[in-house]
């Protein structure tokens, strides 16, 4: 799932991370929801199949695990330096359990390495709160991940996947095509702008046909392209509807420029107020000029069709396994791998002013990249599709520091 980061305002609500553990909504709220992003259903949880062995022996959770001689790992954009389980802030804090689905999907496609580890943790029967704190304690060693230079601390942000009403043919409404990847999509490098894609009778030639759905919004098609996949609740010819998933099948390999920045330097906000309800409001202040805008990210996305049979699974991440609210994380694959179990320290997404921002620190896994993603200790925080979603991931822009949990040698 390849994506960007856009910073939208939001709402003062209960504490963001407890949402995004208990949020469950029932299948009719899809009534209720705005094209742009809201929800349906928190992701259910799925195991590794088959039948690996027994795990070893536990020991209690106030145990300290083995002495180990970890040395520092070096990676092309991170160093790993070993630490005890008291370096990781708020370690005793979260629900561990909630983030053990997360890791049984990664162990579907294995980091080098963890092929036992995940037979292992497959075979656990009954991995409540205890079994897992003893299990990762015993099994792994926590790393702080810094950069060559040594520093620590670095920045997090959000994304989720939208959920947008769409039409399978044109009306006076929705106008807006999203496209499947055209004929000859692989033989220009890179391919048609987006520019170039509206107004080039060659290019507009190559997309005749490949309209896979239209939607009422262009913003809504760009929420689309920068996060890179999502859901439309789609009406047919017929009158039904049908919810599938608009998943991202390639891109003109331009680069991304942020609109938001654009607006900025065009004095219509200042960075400070720079926000996705802003942009939208200029969009409706200056219905003229919102092509202009548009055209000035160059980056286009082809997304296909995809089934969505189970409405409470997420969108596949960068590794090839179903993307966890709460519990997935984009990584720089430079500095950590896919598959690799990540302690963030970072502080949930609150309007401004707040004097104390709440603490969230959590077991995640690093399961997906994005393009903004670049840096030893740089993360993408996967909020889900649930009502709120949107909201908190524009508005995450937080301080950062992370250890990795790599399996004991």
């Amino acid at each position: 799932m390849v994506h960007q980061t856009m910073k939208i305002r939001i709402r003062r609500a209960a504490s963001a991370s407890s949402r995004i553990n208990h949020m469950s909504f029932p299948l009719r709220s899809l009534q209720r929801l705005s094209r742009a992003g809201r929800a349906l259903i928190l992701g259910t949880l799925v195991a590794c199949a088959g039948q690996p062995p027994a795990p070893g022996p536990a020991a209690t959770p106030s145990e300290p695990p083995p002495a180990t001689a970890a040395r520092v790992i070096e990676q092309p954009r991170s160093r790993w330096v070993p630490v005890g389980w008291d370096a990781l802030p708020g370690w005793g804090e979260d629900q561990l359990a909630l983030a053990w689905p997360a890791l049984l999907r990664s162990c579907l496609k294995p980091a080098p390495g963890w092929e036992r580890l995940c037979a292992e943790a497959a075979a656990i029967p009954e991995p409540d709160e205890t079994t897992v704190r003893t299990w990762l304690q015993r099994r792994l060693q926590p790393y702080r991940v810094e950069a060559h230079d040594g520093s620590a601390e670095g920045l997090i942000t959000g994304y989720f996947e939208p959920l947008i009403e769409a039409r399978r043919q044109p009306d006076a409404t929705f106008r807006v095509p999203l496209y499947r990847p055209p004929a000859d999509f692989g033989k220009r490098k890179p391919y048609w702008s987006r520019a170039q894609l509206e107004t080039l009778p060659a290019a507009r030639a190559a997309l005749k046909g490949r309209e896979l759905a239209y939607v009422a919004d262009p913003l809504d098609a760009l929420v689309l392209h920068i996060q890179g996949s999502g859901r439309l609740l789609v009406t047919e010819p017929d009158g039904s509807q049908r919810l599938v998933r608009a998943a991202f099948a390639g891109h003109n390999d331009h680069p991304y420029r942020s609109v938001g920045r654009w607006l900025v330097d065009q004095g219509a906000f200042s960075l400070d107020q720079a926000s996705w309800p802003a942009i939208k409001a200029w969009a409706r202040a200056n219905p003229g000029r919102v092509q202009e805008m548009l055209r000035v990210n160059p980056r286009y996305v082809f997304f296909r069709e995809e089934p969505l049979p189970d409405p409470a699974v997420g969108p596949l991440g960068a590794q090839g396994v179903p993307l966890t609210p709460g519990r997935s994380i984009a990584v720089d694959r430079e500095s950590i791998p896919y598959g690799t179990p990540v302690w963030i320290d970072t502080t949930e997404p609150t309007p401004a002013p707040v004097p104390q921002p709440r603490p969230l620190r959590r077991l995640v896994m690093a399961q997906d990249t994005g393009g903004a993603i670049v840096g030893a200790v740089r993360a993408d925080y996967f909020w889900g599709w649930t009502e709120g979603a949107e909201e908190y991931a524009g508005r995450m822009k937080q301080p950062l520091r992370m250890w990795v949990l790599w399996p004991r040698s």
